[in-house]
């Protein structure tokens, strides 16, 4: 029987996006709506899907060697479990995501302090308890099953979410008065993974190939040619990755430049190369970025 490393992926908001990413690493995996076992084409990997909730747990007690959750849950949950690395991207992009304190727009509540004997609601329990003691603040924390957002001012007099961008709070009429915590995915695993040759190989180099797919995200590569006079002028406006790669071509006096750079320089950096002489500028996307 081969040798398998059994990993989580988050079922649910993340889902969409983790599955885009390995796919950018290297790995297909095909799931339906209905299966927690998805497949996916590499014999050496066994993929189940799992809530982010729950993914610690179930890393802690071996059902699973390693997975993808958010470092909120592996903090809520408070298992024993090794964080390998970190993946920041989330729902809607590469950004680290946060669990914010929200009250009604017509709240008399204006920070933390305000709080004192009133009643929050929250899917993240624990971090708030915490969070309340740090500000040494006491006030009823009740988990929220859903829809939290909907809670105040009948049902809660503060919330504790987590958003990307506020748009859903504000929709709500909430406004944010304090942030909580921040979060980003994370890899995470047991330490029988960690100490088995085989296992921990094989997820050191999946990470590899999923940070370079992150990476990638954000760059494109140039190509260009240039004439050997107006090099030096071009490499001062290159911001590259590290040292641009440059060839001889078969016109004499010319080279082509090949090179990386972070893509929302694009739009003003190209027509300053053109501007210096450059000519045949290429931009091409990137599947994965290894440094």
């Amino acid at each position: 029987m081969s040798k398998k490393l059994k990993i989580g992926l988050p079922k649910g908001s993340l889902q969409e996006s983790t599955l885009e990413l390995f796919k950018k690493a290297g790995w297909t995996i095909k799931s339906s709506s209905r299966s927690y076992y998805p497949g996916v084409d590499d014999p050496e990997l066994e993929v189940m899907l799992s809530r982010a909730q729950e993914m610690a747990r179930y890393v802690e007690s071996n059902v699973l060697d390693c997975g993808l959750t958010g470092i909120d849950w592996v903090m809520e949950s408070d298992a024993k479990v090794k964080k390998v690395a970190d993946l920041v991207y989330a729902k809607q992009g590469l950004r680290k995501v946060r669990w914010v304190l929200a009250v009604p727009e017509n709240s008399k509540i204006k920070s933390v302090k305000d709080l004192k004997g009133k009643r929050i609601a929250t899917e993240l329990v624990n971090a708030t308890k915490k969070y309340l003691k740090r500000n040494k603040v006491n006030a009823k924390v009740d988990f929220s099953w859903g829809a939290t957002e909907a809670k105040p001012p009948e049902l809660a007099d503060a919330i504790v979410e987590l958003t990307e961008t506020g748009s859903s709070l504000r929709a709500n009429k909430l406004k944010i008065i304090d942030t909580v915590l921040e979060s980003n995915t994370v890899v995470i695993a047991n330490q029988e993974c960690l100490k088995d040759p085989w296992k921990n190989e094989k997820l050191n180099n999946l990470i590899l190939m999923l940070q370079g797919a992150l990476v990638a995200e954000t760059k494109v590569g140039l190509k260009m040619n240039v004439i050997k006079s107006r090099l030096r002028n071009i490499l001062k406006l290159l911001p590259a990755l590290q040292t641009p790669t440059i060839s001889e071509l078969a016109n004499h006096g010319w080279v082509a430049l090949d090179t990386v750079v972070t893509e929302n320089v694009v739009r003003e950096l190209i027509p300053r190369l053109k501007k210096a002489g450059a000519k045949g500028i290429v931009e091409y996307p990137l599947n994965k970025v290894i440094d």
